[in-house]
């Protein structure tokens, strides 16, 4: 009786565990998405003309971007061991192997947002602030970013 549950209990304790290493993976995919969105669903689309420009919306997606990189280094704290089923993109293990490089590529990022703030007013400077933009996210995708599928 007392094996059984001590079993069942360790396999609880051990399913708990997955759940949680899962949903650090989940919050740090959402992260990633909802930038993902800021940048390429409406900046990328916008510079493109996939979709008309509108200033409201390229200063709701620079904040949303500027507060969503200042979450990286503490929502990338914990390795979750694991990435998200189903997901297109997963972390590195060298996110955690190189944290302090990989924090190191969340200031240039947020530099270059800053510096967009104010000084987009049309497609041209959508388009070269996007430039900058991406190319620093870039800086890290590189290095810390696999493709899953």
């Amino acid at each position: 009786m007392k094996r059984t549950l001590i079993v069942a209990g360790t396999l609880l304790l051990g399913a708990g565990a997955v759940m949680a290493q899962q949903e650090i993976a989940v919050q740090q995919d959402n992260l990633m998405r909802s930038q993902a969105k800021s940048l390429y669903n409406i900046m990328l689309k916008m510079a493109k003309g996939d979709i008309h420009y509108n200033q409201k919306s390229v200063d709701e997606a620079l904040t949303t971007l500027e507060a969503d990189v200042g979450k990286i280094a503490k929502t990338f704290e914990t390795n979750p061991k694991q990435d998200v089923v189903n997901a297109t993109y997963g972390s590195s293990p060298k996110v955690w192997q190189q944290k302090a490089d990989f924090d190191s590529k969340i200031s240039p990022v947020q530099k270059a947002i800053a510096e967009a703030k104010g000084k987009i007013h049309d497609v041209a400077s959508l388009k070269a602030a996007y430039t900058v933009i991406n190319d620093r996210c870039n800086d890290c995708h590189e290095t810390y970013r696999l493709k899953l599928k």
